[in-house]
C-alpha cells in the first residue's frame, strides 16, 4: 500500500503494518514519518529497537539473522534499516527473503533516498507494496507547501491568512526544516492565536532599516525616488526577491479588488475594511485607486508573475530589475 506523508498518522491509528518503506530526499518529512511510526509502535508494546546502517561491507546476513532471532522475554522489536542508496543485488535479495516471511514480533522501517518508477517496479519493492506500506516523500512547492505550512501552524494553535502563508513559503523556498523553525519562532514570539502578515514579516525578515511595507506604501503614493531608494536598500540588505515580490503582489491584488468593487458602487471605506486595510495604508490605497488605471494595475500583476518565474530560475533575467519595473509602473502612472 502506498500513502502520502499526510495520510500516515491516520493509517497508524488504524493499526500497524509489518513494514514501512520511507523513500525521499526531504529530511524533515522523512524524519517525522519515521518518528510517528516508532511512537505508534512503542505505544503498542514494541519496546526494543535495532538500528542497521547499510554501508560498504554491510552484512545482510546479520540483518536477516536479527529478523529470524527470538528476543528474550518475548519483547517486540523495531528494526530500523537505513540505506544511502537503492539496495544492491544482495540487499534486494535479502529484503525479498525477509518479506517472504516477516517476523510476527517485529516492525521493519526502511529509510532510503527517492525511488524512481523503475525501482518501484523491482521485485523487492513490489513485495514491500504488498506486505506493508510505502511512503514517498517529495519536496513541497506552491500550493502543497502553503497547505503544509497551514497544517504545521495549526498544530501549534497558530492561524494565518493565505497571504501570510505565501510570504512564509517565499521565505523558506521549500526548505521544510527552515519552515518548521520559523513557525516555532512565531509561536514563541506571539503564542497561540491569529498571526497577522506584519508579524510574520517581522519574524522572518531580517531587514532592520528598510521595510517592504514602506516600499509598497511609497509605490502606491507615487513617490518614485523614495520607492527606488527603499527597493535598492532591500536589495543591499540581502532581502530575498520573493519576499519583496510577495508584498508588492499582495498590495496590487488588493488594489485591483478595491478598484473593481468601488466601480460597482460599493463604498471605499467598506471595501478597505473588508480587506483589512487600515491607517496609513488606507490613505495610500484610496489615492492609488483613483490615480491608477485598473488595466495598468492588472498588467503590473501579470508582470509580477513573470518576475516570479525569473526569481525561481524558470526564465532568464534579474528579478531585481523586474521588481524595479513593477514599482516604477505603479509609482509613475497617473
Amino acid at each position: 500500500m502506498r500513502l502520502r506523508p499526510d495520510q500516515l498518522v491516520e493509517a497508524l491509528d488504524r493499526g500497524l503494518a509489518p513494514l514501512y518503506v520511507l523513500s525521499g530526499d526531504e529530511p524533515l518529512q522523512l524524519g517525522e514519518a519515521a518518528d510517528a511510526i516508532r511512537m505508534a509502535a512503542r505505544d503498542r508494546g514494541y519496546g526494543l529497537r535495532e538500528l542497521f546502517h547499510v554501508e560498504p561491507g554491510f552484512s545482510w546476513s546479520t540483518f536477516l539473522e536479527a529478523g529470524d532471532s527470538v528476543p528474550l522475554f518475548g519483547n517486540r522489536r523495531i528494526l530500523d534499516l537505513r540505506l544511502n542508496a537503492k539496495p544492491d543485488k544482495e540487499g534486494a535479495a535479502a529484503l525479498l527473503r525477509y518479506l517472504d516471511r516477516p517476523p510476527a514480533d517485529a516492525i521493519l522501517i526502511v529509510i532510503l533516498p527517492r525511488l524512481s518508477r523503475d525501482e518501484l517496479n523491482t521485485a523487492w519493492a513490489r513485495a514491500a507494496d504488498r506486505v506493508g506500506v510505502i511512503v514517498q516523500v517529495w519536496p513541497l512547492q506552491g500550493r502543497e507547501l502553503v497547505a503544509w505550512l497551514d497544517r504545521r501552524m495549526n498544530r501549534l494553535g497558530l492561524l494565518a491568512d493565505q497571504s501570510g502563508l505565501r510570504l512564509l513559503a517565499a521565505r523558506v523556498e521549500g526548505n521544510l526544516l527552515a519552515a518548521a523553525q520559523e513557525i516555532e519562532k512565531l509561536h514563541i514570539l506571539y503564542g497561540a492565536g491569529r498571526i497577522e502578515d506584519e508579524q510574520i514579516l517581522a519574524a522572518v525578515c531580517d531587514c532592520a532599516r528598510y521595510d517592504v511595507f514602506d516600499l509598497t506604501t511609497a509605490m502606491l503614493e507615487g513617490h518614485t525616488l523614495r520607492t527606488l531608494r527603499i527597493l535598492y536598500g532591500l536589495e543591499g540588505e540581502g532581502v530575498a526577491p520573493p519576499v519583496v515580490l510577495w508584498a508588492i503582489t499582495r498590495e496590487l491584488r488588493s488594489l485591483a479588488v478595491v478598484q473593481r468593487d468601488t466601480t460597482r458602487g460599493l463604498p471605499m471605506d467598506g471595501v478597505l475594511a473588508r480587506l483589512r486595510i487600515f491607517d496609513k495604508r488606507k490613505e495610500a490605497f484610496a489615492r492609488a485607486a483613483k490615480r491608477l488605471d485598473r488595466d495598468g494595475v492588472l498588467d503590473a500583476i501579470r508582470l509580477c508573475c513573470r518576475v516570479d518565474r525569473v526569481a525561481k530560475g524558470l526564465e532568464p533575467g534579474n528579478p531585481w530589475l523586474g521588481l524595479s519595473d513593477v514599482c516604477l509602473r505603479i509609482a509613475t502612472s497617473h
